[in-house]
C-alpha cells in the first residue's frame, strides 16, 4: 500500500482516491524495468524525455544507456561538439530533438549553475522542453504535484470518464490536475497513469480484464471502451521524391552536410536532389555538384514521416573530382546520418551492414 491521506478527501473524491490507490499499487507490482527508472536524476530524465518524444520505448531503451555513458553529466553534454551529439542520436530520428537537448544542456550550465531546474516554469525555458516534458521531470524526479498529459494519459482519462468524441487537451489537463491533487506521490501516479495507457489501456484491444481500475472506469461499465476516444484524423502527408546519388572515387564515397534548416538539419548525406516529382536520369545528373560517369539506378524505397511520404531513388555513379568530403565506407560511423541515408548506402550495396531492418525496399 502507498499510504494515502484519505481524511482530507471529500466523499465525491472517494472514486478518485480508490483509482489512484489501485493504480499505484498495480504500478509498484508491474512497472517495466526501464533504464531511466533505475537511477532518478534531473539530467537522466531530461535525456529520456527528449528521446521518448514520438519514439517507441523499445528504440529508446537500446540507446539511452549508450548516450548517458558517453555524456554522463549535463556539463559533459554541454561541452560536446554538436556533430558528436547527432552521431550518438542515430537511430532515434527527429534529430532536432538532439539539437534542442544539446542547447538545453548548454543553457543549464550557463544559466542554472549546472543543475536541471525543478519547476515547470524554469524547465520550460529550456529548448525543446514543452508542457508535458516539464511536468514529467518536475513530478517524477522532484515530486512536484504537476499534472501531465500525453496520448496515453488522454486516452485513459477519456475512458475513465466515458467522454465521447475526441477529448480536448484542456479538459484532459484539467482532469489530470484534479487527480494529482489527491495523490500522495504525484510522480508515481503520473508514471502509473502513462504505464497503464502503454500496457493495458491501449488504443486497440484494451485489456480491461487486467486493469486495476476497471470497476471504477465508466467506459468499461458501459462496454464503450472500444469506441472511446474517437480516433484522430490522420495528418496529411505530402509526397516527395529524393534522388540520392552514391558517388564513388577510389573506393571512397562523397558526402555532403545538410543545411541548418528543415528536416535532418546538419546531418550528412550522399548528394541528394529533392523534388515533388520523380526526375529523369539527365535531370539528376545535371543537378549534381560535379560531373559524374556511369550514373546507374540501383533501386528505391519508401520512407514515411508524420507529414511526408518520401520515395528515395538510389543511384550510384563515379567521379574523378577531388573536392568535397570523401570517406571510405568503413569509416563513416562518426558522420551523423539519418536512417534513410544509411538505407541509401545499403541499397547502393556500399555498406549493407548499416541497413535498418524495418525500412523495406519497394520494387
Amino acid at each position: 500500500m502507498v499510504g494515502w491521506t484519505m481524511g482530507r478527501l471529500s466523499s465525491k473524491n472517494t472514486r478518485d482516491a480508490k483509482m489512484i490507490e489501485a493504480l499505484c499499487d498495480w504500478f509498484n507490482a508491474h512497472k517495466r524495468d526501464l533504464p531511466w527508472r533505475r537511477r532518478r536524476t534531473g539530467y537522466r530524465a531530461l535525456v529520456a524525455e527528449a528521446m521518448l518524444q514520438q519514439t517507441q520505448v523499445s528504440r529508446v531503451v537500446a540507446r539511452f544507456e549508450r548516450f548517458v555513458k558517453r555524456f554522463p553529466t549535463v556539463r559533459a553534454l554541454a561541452d560536446a561538439d554538436e556533430q558528436e551529439v547527432l552521431a550518438m542520436w542515430q537511430g532515434l530520428g527527429y534529430y532536432r530533438r538532439a539539437q534542442h537537448l544539446h542547447g538545453a544542456a548548454r543553457l543549464v550550465t550557463t544559466e542554472f549553475g549546472g543543475r536541471i531546474p525543478s519547476t515547470v516554469k524554469r524547465l520550460r525555458q529550456l529548448p525543446g522542453v514543452g508542457r508535458y516534458s516539464a511536468a514529467a521531470i518536475a513530478s517524477i524526479v522532484y515530486g512536484k504535484p504537476e499534472p501531465m498529459v500525453d496520448g496515453n494519459v488522454r486516452r485513459v482519462l477519456a475512458r475513465w470518464e466515458a467522454r465521447t468524441g475526441a477529448p480536448a487537451d484542456e479538459w484532459a489537463w484539467g482532469r489530470s490536475a484534479e487527480l494529482i491533487e489527491s495523490a500522495s506521490e504525484p510522480g508515481k501516479f503520473n508514471e502509473a497513469l502513462m504505464e497503464l495507457g502503454a500496457l493495458i489501456c491501449t488504443p486497440k484491444a484494451p485489456q480491461c480484464q487486467r486493469c486495476p481500475v476497471a470497476r471504477q472506469c465508466k467506459a468499461n461499465q458501459r462496454n464503450a471502451q472500444h469506441r472511446i476516444p474517437l480516433p484522430k484524423r490522420a495528418a496529411r502527408q505530402r509526397t516527395e521524391h529524393h534522388h540520392a546519388v552514391v558517388i564513388v572515387r577510389a573506393g571512397k564515397v562523397l558526402f555532403e552536410r545538410r543545411t541548418s534548416d528543415g528536416m535532418w538539419s546538419k546531418m550528412w548525406q550522399t548528394p541528394t536532389i529533392e523534388s515533388n516529382k520523380q526526375l529523369g536520369d539527365e535531370q539528376v545528373s545535371a543537378a549534381l555538384p560535379m560531373r559524374v560517369d556511369e550514373l546507374t539506378k540501383r533501386g528505391r524505397f519508401a520512407h514515411h514521416t508524420t507529414h511526408r511520404r518520401i520515395t528515395f531513388h538510389v543511384y550510384t555513379a563515379r567521379s574523378r573530382a577531388r573536392r568535397g568530403v570523401w570517406r571510405a565506407p568503413e569509416s563513416i560511423s562518426d558522420l551523423p546520418m539519418s536512417n534513410a541515408q544509411r538505407r541509401v548506402l545499403a541499397v547502393a550495396d556500399v555498406v549493407s551492414h548499416y541497413a535498418e531492418a524495418d525500412l523495406a525496399v519497394v520494387s
